[in-house]
């Protein structure tokens, strides 16, 4: 309980007590896991400072210290999770002020990232180079994510039951806990279970790679299964092809591009893609829908200039 803190007492083991009470079991695993390391960068930067000593002065530096050594969107997931605690430490007048107001974020200069997603011709072109036997193999995982738009921890979740042929969809109502080891585990959110429509192409491919397989069992996964090894088999997929290198994650940023940049609308595509709002598709993937909005106003222009 936090009942019994006190003001003297260390703000990093408050940290750890307030975790443990609000977020464990609340949140997934990957998630909690960040706010873990949170912690151990606490006892690494400020393990002796007592909650009434977090002022805005000593909270401040606590996030140049961090800055030092990450990025600055880094940084700034560093102070909201942060924050919460901190916030409710103020409410239980364990610290006398907010020290988070108006704090500054910093971090290091990001540094240069891979591409996020292929265009068109780039994706054919991949596909291409792609080794599709008799059997499911990373090849077909790597055409699957492209042609869906799935998560990696998705499409590895995938069983034959999963897969309605009659009516050309796949059902995502499960991932697979391929960091932790331990299985089916739930999607995401509420809003990542749905139903994926597949082109005909992928119906006749998936019905005969998928016939004589066990219906409960994941269709792509015999053993120890890792997101790296997908990372690099598409890797050499990408330098064969002559595209530029993507990671598995990458397809399904690719899938997404295509559908906007060819007329689906952003609330189909957020449906799709089992984002939990429209927002989280529009910030993701706000640099083609200004693109697109550009071209828009080239059409309305034009369409207003024929009227004379």
């Amino acid at each position: 309980m936090l009942t019994d803190i006190k003001r003297t007492d260390l703000f990093c083991d408050y940290y750890s007590r307030w975790i443990a009470i609000y977020k464990e079991g609340a949140i997934r695993d990957v998630t909690m896991n960040k706010y873990r390391l949170t912690q151990s960068w606490l006892q690494k930067l400020i393990p002796h400072t007592p909650l009434c000593e977090l002022t805005r002065v000593a909270y401040q530096q606590l996030l140049n210290d961090y800055a030092e050594h990450h990025e600055r969107q880094t940084t700034m997931d560093f102070h909201h999770q942060l924050k919460g605690a901190i916030l409710d430490a103020v409410d239980e007048g364990l610290i006398d002020r907010d020290p988070t107001r108006k704090a500054i974020v910093k971090g290091k200069p990001p540094k240069s990232k891979k591409p996020k997603y292929l265009n068109q011709f780039e994706l054919h072109k991949l596909l291409g180079e792609l080794n599709l036997g008799a059997e499911l193999n990373w090849d077909w995982l790597i055409l699957l994510i492209a042609k869906t738009g799935l998560r990696f921890s998705e499409a590895i979740a995938l069983t034959p039951r999963d897969f309605d042929f009659a009516h050309q969809v796949v059902s995502v109502n499960k991932t697979w806990d391929y960091k932790g080891g331990s299985g089916f585990v739930p999607t995401k959110n509420r809003s990542s279970m749905r139903k994926v429509e597949l082109d005909w192409q992928m119906i006749i491919q998936f019905s005969e790679l998928t016939k004589a397989l066990p219906p409960d069992d994941p269709i792509f996964i015999s053993g120890p299964i890792y997101n790296s090894t997908a990372n690099a088999i598409l890797e050499r997929r990408c330098v064969k092809a002559g595209v530029p290198i993507i990671s598995v994650h990458g397809l399904r940023h690719t899938h997404a591009s295509l559908l906007l940049f060819a007329g689906v609308s952003i609330a189909s595509v957020a449906r799709r893609l089992g984002h939990a709002s429209i927002n989280t598709t529009q910030k993701t993937y706000l640099h083609i829908i200004q693109e697109l909005e550009n071209k828009d106003v080239d059409l309305v222009m034009r369409s207003l200039s024929s009227l004379i």
